[in-house]
């Protein structure tokens, strides 16, 4: 089992689309051996060091925070159906509007896609707020994830970085 990893106002909710065999069963955000998160989000400036899986909850001391949209693992995200993403929005929409973050950043455009109604979806900032936390679109660092390299994420992620400094 996978659970949050949260907290009243944190700057970002980093939201996976859901877990992943491995992350469920150790019970680790993003422990895939091919994840590239926790090295991206390093690179990318949002941590001084490179957070191992094992100690995820860390994230909080930066001011970020670990969710999913749907809480089924699979061992690929294109396994959920669209039904699993509309029955997980009111949960969703609870968590954000409880926990309050500045900014929810979805990895991938699926759940976000669902969540929001919407066909098209850019890439970065998006225009409109959900439950109140700004939203932002990274590409998913899951190695199964080949239409982006590591520098591609690492500059996507940056974007969001530097956006939260200002």
């Amino acid at each position: 089992m996978l659970t949050d990893i949260i907290a009243k106002d944190l700057n970002i909710i980093f939201c996976g689309i859901n877990p992943g065999l491995k992350s469920a069963d150790d019970g680790h955000h993003f422990s895939g051996r091919s994840n590239r998160f926790w090295k991206i989000l390093h690179q990318s400036g949002f941590t001084p060091y490179q957070i191992e899986a094992v100690h995820d909850t860390t994230i909080l001391d930066f001011g970020y925070g670990l969710t999913t949209a749907v809480a089924r693992p699979t061992s690929r995200a294109d396994e959920l159906s669209k039904e699993e993403f509309d029955q997980s929005l009111e949960i969703f929409k609870s968590k954000i509007t409880t926990f309050h973050p500045k900014y929810v950043a979805f990895l991938g455009k699926a759940a976000y896609q669902v969540f929001s109604g919407k066909k098209q979806i850019s890439w970065g900032k998006q225009s409109e707020d959900f439950c109140g936390a700004k939203v932002w679109i990274l590409p998913n660092p899951s190695g199964l994830n080949r239409g982006f390299t590591f520098e591609d994420l690492v500059h996507s992620y940056s974007e969001l970085y530097h956006e939260i400094q200002k």
